[in-house]
């Protein structure tokens, strides 16, 4: 169970109870590295210098990112699925505003409100399906699109995040296209198994052709960033074709090739795929 990754113990607001809060809090290492990161993420975003913001953090669970906000001057609401840690964030006396939110089901703020967004490990918990109800694309495409509304234009949003596979990347990036953001990945020092970390860098309002280089990245030719925009090719149909028959051969392909896209493990395809088996009697 140690090595498992941390999002496929249990849902979030039950694997961060009062005991996994506290421990997250308390570890100076863990405090350390979060700093680090949202550090790094307020870089991302290149606010205006000297001139404070309001800001939107994503899964702020205990305040940490939120603190490192507040000491560079900006104002800040955050949101976050776990009681638990949000009961620690009020202890603490964090100076943003804490609002219990599940980010699948979208952020309910009025249509330009924020300046800016930052997120911290959280994002690659709403790639899992915990519920029967969850679909990951679903919920992926009603937090995007919540995002969007309610970031001033021309405003951008960082996520720091641990993608599964690149599957997850793919689908992550695919969702925010979809609702409109251009931007790409992030990543810092590549080469380093340990350092290595992967920034989402979005842009509300307005294309981007470039983005900022990574860390680590001199010796790494095109390693730092992939772009990509919210120029989408429609796909349609021809006059005459027909969705694939229930069941079929193609149909369960294309069905494979959509759990792929969710970062769900998919058997390999055979010469029997497809296949309808005899009847016995």
């Amino acid at each position: 169970m140690a090595g498992k990754r941390p999002e496929h113990q249990a849902p979030p607001e039950i694997f961060y109870n009062e005991e996994e809060a506290a421990k997250y809090t308390t570890n100076t290492r863990m405090m350390e590295i979060q700093r680090q990161m949202s550090a790094r993420a307020l870089e991302l975003l290149d606010l205006p210098g000297n001139q404070p913001c309001y800001l939107l953090d994503i899964g702020c669970g205990s305040g940490l990112s939120g603190e490192l906000l507040t000491e560079n001057g900006h104002f800040w609401i955050g949101v976050d699925i776990s009681q638990s840690m949000l009961n620690i964030a009020h202890e603490r006396e964090v100076e943003g505003d804490l609002l219990l939110c599940d980010a699948g089901q979208g952020v309910a703020f009025r249509p330009g409100t924020f300046d800016g967004c930052i997120s911290i490990s959280a994002l690659q918990w709403l790639c899992n399906a915990d519920k029967r109800t969850h679909n990951p694309v679903k919920r992926l495409y009603k937090f995007f699109t919540s995002l969007y509304t309610c970031l001033s234009r021309a405003s951008k949003a960082v996520f720091q995040f641990y993608p599964e596979n690149p599957a997850q990347v793919e689908l992550i990036t695919g969702q925010a296209l979809r609702a409109g953001f251009t931007g790409g990945v992030v990543v810092d020092y590549p080469n380093s198994a340990k350092a290595k970390k992967m920034f989402l860098c979005l842009f509300a309002g307005t294309v981007i052709t470039k983005l900022p280089a990574g860390l680590g990245t001199q010796s790494v030719q095109g390693a730092e960033s992939a772009t990509f925009t919210g120029q989408r090719k429609r796909v349609e149909f021809r006059k005459g074709e027909r969705k694939p028959v229930k069941k079929s051969r193609d149909w369960i392909e294309e069905k494979k090739e959509r759990r792929k896209r969710q970062g769900k493990e998919v058997r390999p395809g055979s010469k029997y795929t497809g296949r309808k088996r005899k009847t016995k009697f």
